[in-house]
């Protein structure tokens, strides 16, 4: 028989197992249960009682309440909801909350291991882990607005994962799991938390997130090749303008149902993400120069952006 002592537990783990473990270890006490209609996930980030959680899992739920790792319960308030990012924050009175330590989802890299922490189908405290797939997805919301900068992990996601975080071999939180693609396996979405936090100040200052607006319904619509050669055009599409809202903006600025919007500012809008992509809080109150196709006439209209209420 061998003197050699019986190695421990630690020492069995392989070095995936015990990045796993640790950032597990480091990250769970933060992971919440959050109950509404149905039930989700989110996790305290603040040792105040502010919880980051899905749009979706809280939207529209009267009474919201928060379990915790170690089984303490207790009523949230909702602060805010930005459902075009599928971000909010809701908070909890309970004392004594660990917060989850915030890291950054611009630094990860394609391969990298990440771990998804939540209670799927009311499983709490359940944990998958898996790689970055790809960076830089985008992923359509509720709202029809794009959500930028998408994670894609194979991390295995289920119902009542909304709302939890991704995290890194730290225990980091990289994301919020959002989404999945069914019926395929392995393709997850989290929303990056470089994201999520400019959205949760954003929040936590106004309820809101403050975006800027033109008065338009609209949709994409092809620039015939002609009319696109002859103004020099190097984009296939435009806004086609629906409608105006009076008072608006847009109206303000005689735009007209019909006309074909094809730049903002110097921005070329090839469809209605490249507007929505345009028109963010920090050019409320702003001038911009809109170009648009009148029939085949190319024009020019003077506009000052208004906060979309």
């Amino acid at each position: 028989m061998s003197d050699l002592p019986a190695p421990s537990d630690a020492e069995l783990l392989d070095a995936y197992s015990r990045a796993v473990v640790g950032a597990t270890e480091r990250a769970s006490p933060a992971v919440v249960s959050v109950e509404t209609r149905g039930s989700g996930s989110g996790f305290v980030f603040t040792p105040d009682g502010f919880i980051l959680t899905n749009s979706h899992v809280v939207h529209g739920g009267a009474r919201l309440r928060v379990r915790l790792p170690d089984g303490r319960t207790g009523r949230a308030t909702l602060v805010g909801e930005d459902p075009d990012t599928d971000v909010a924050v809701i908070r909890t009175d309970l004392p004594d909350l660990p917060p989850a330590a915030l890291g950054e989802s611009r630094s990860l890299r394609v391969g990298q291991v990440v771990i998804a922490i939540g209670n799927p189908l009311g499983f709490q405290s359940t944990v998958t882990a898996g790689v970055v797939s790809a960076l830089g997805r985008s992923l359509r919301s509720t709202t029809g607005r794009l959500i930028e900068d998408v994670i894609q992990t194979d991390a295995a996601l289920n119902p009542g994962n909304s709302g939890g975080p991704l995290v890194d071999s730290r225990g980091d939180v990289v994301g919020i799991n959002t989404a999945v693609i069914l019926p395929a396996q392995g393709i997850c979405f989290a929303v990056g938390i470089s994201t999520a936090r400019t959205v949760a100040l954003e929040l936590m200052r106004h309820g809101r997130v403050r975006r800027s607006y033109l008065g338009i319904s609209g949709q994409r619509v092809q620039i015939a090749r002609g009319v696109a050669r002859q103004h020099g055009l190097t984009q296939s599409g435009g806004v086609l303008v629906l409608s105006v809202e009076d008072g608006s903006p847009a109206d303000h600025a005689d735009l007209l149902p019909g006309d074909v919007l094809i730049a903002l500012d110097g921005h070329t809008i090839a469809g209605v993400d490249d507007l929505h992509r345009f028109l963010i809080g920090e050019r409320i109150g702003a001038a911009a120069v809109g170009a648009l196709l009148r029939g085949t006439e190319r024009l020019e209209r003077a506009l000052t952006l208004a906060e979309r209420r």
